[in-house]
């Protein structure tokens, strides 16, 4: 009985002292390098780029107009000429509120996509840690510095990037 005791004793002991597996992941690194928000920014960066040409195209025609109708009424009295102006006035200041709705709609958009990208993220590391037999990883980037030290051998960053990487593709 007392060797069984001892035994009994000596296992919880060793579970006792057992190393915990920890490990740290550069949120920021991770999430700039991963080929899903590459895509996104660059989606965006086209959708920005084509929305701005049609915008000064769209500010060039009012600019036109504005300068016929100062041409049209130059010699007319001041009262006359803001009379004249204030439809073409009105329509660009429509046409100035459908542009910043349309970019609001556009960077919420963004924000979306790549608050799903970091969520994915999220769900990855907690699945790798669970798979991987780790019980802590951290997180950290240049701006807070929740892991202030770490061995380069525990940064797990690069094999989240691949990970992350490889089921995108997929």
């Amino acid at each position: 009985m007392k060797k069984l005791v001892l035994v009994f004793v000596a296992i919880i002991f060793l579970s006792a002292c057992e190393q915990q597996k920890i490990g740290y992941v550069d949120n920021g690194k991770v999430i700039n390098e991963i080929q899903e928000k590459k895509d996104i920014e660059s989606k965006y960066t086209l959708l920005d780029e084509s929305f701005k040409k049609r915008a000064d195209s769209i500010g060039n025609v009012y600019r036109t107009e504005f300068q016929a109708l100062q041409t049209k009424y130059a010699r007319a009295s001041q009262q006359k000429q803001q009379e004249m102006m204030l439809p073409l006035q009105a329509k660009a200041q429509q046409f100035q509120q459908q542009m910043q709705n349309e970019q609001t709609q556009m960077q919420t958009a963004y924000q979306t996509e790549i608050d799903s990208v970091i969520s994915k993220m999220k769900l990855y590391v907690k699945d790798y840690a669970k798979n991987n037999g780790y019980n802590y990883i951290f997180g950290t980037n240049e701006s807070v510095g929740t892991v202030l030290y770490g061995d380069e051998g525990s940064d797990i960053s690069q094999n989240i990037i691949d990970g992350l990487n490889d089921t995108y593709k997929k």
